[in-house]
């Protein structure tokens, strides 16, 4: 499964590259204004990248995707001038204030630290945006979670965790930044992966199956950012 997310995430990859150059070469050869094509359906990148992100979860993880979407059309709309007057000025502002209200009441959240304060809540839910945060869990009922870094970094420890019944499934995601994730040797790890011009790093170390005693599933995405499984 890892390898047909990582080829998938090659051909988007490619298909992308492919029509840039042939939006450049047509623009070249005096048969399309490239600049004024791009100013107009710049936010359809946006949207490619959200369904992108939705079918590669298998649409299990619908947040980051539909963000990106909604973004993406609400710009669609402005420029295709089906939204018009002065709506799109306030969208920037209203965008802040939401993302403020919801830092405000995300409790989990926390700023970077030096060094990674043991947690022992039983979920992971981590978002980090131009920062970076570190997380040692110490919880003997680990359940599962997601993590999103974008613009920065999150470092997460589960050496000193145990499984609820043995299997967890977290969900990981770098945009132009890293996660990395140090694991106990006697856990299999089972990585579900796709990536854009980016990349996820599978180097634990295989276990036998007679001395695996738990099993943690990573579903991961990585966007111009790295993901490392230790």
């Amino acid at each position: 499964m890892n390898r047909t997310r990582d080829y998938q995430g090659r051909i988007f990859s490619g298909l992308l590259i492919i029509l840039i150059g042939v939006l450049f070469l047509l623009g070249n050869l005096g048969k399309l204004d490239v600049g004024e094509v791009f100013s107009t359906y710049w936010p359809l990148i946006l949207i490619f990248i959200g369904l992108w992100h939705l079918i590669a979860h298998g649409f299990r993880s619908t947040g980051f995707g539909a963000i990106l979407i909604l973004i993406g059309g609400f710009f669609m709309l402005v420029n295709l001038d089906i939204i018009t007057g002065r709506i799109w000025l306030y969208f920037w502002p209203l965008l802040i204030i939401a993302a403020g209200l919801w830092m405000i009441l995300k409790p989990r959240f926390k700023p970077f630290q030096a060094k990674a304060p043991e947690i022992k809540e039983k979920d992971l839910d981590a978002f980090i945006i131009f920062s970076g945060i570190k997380r040692r869990f110490n919880t003997p009922e680990f359940r599962g979670g997601k993590a999103t870094a974008l613009f920065g970094g999150i470092d997460l420890d589960f050496t000193q965790a145990a499984l609820a019944d043995n299997k967890a499934t977290i969900e990981l995601t770098a945009i132009f930044g890293g996660i990395e994730v140090l694991v106990p040797s006697d856990w299999e790890v089972v990585v579900d992966s796709s990536s854009i011009f980016g990349a996820v790093e599978d180097k634990h170390k295989a276990v036998p199956a007679a001395e695996t005693k738990a099993t943690l599933f990573i579903r991961a995405t990585a966007m111009f950012g790295g993901i490392e499984i230790k």
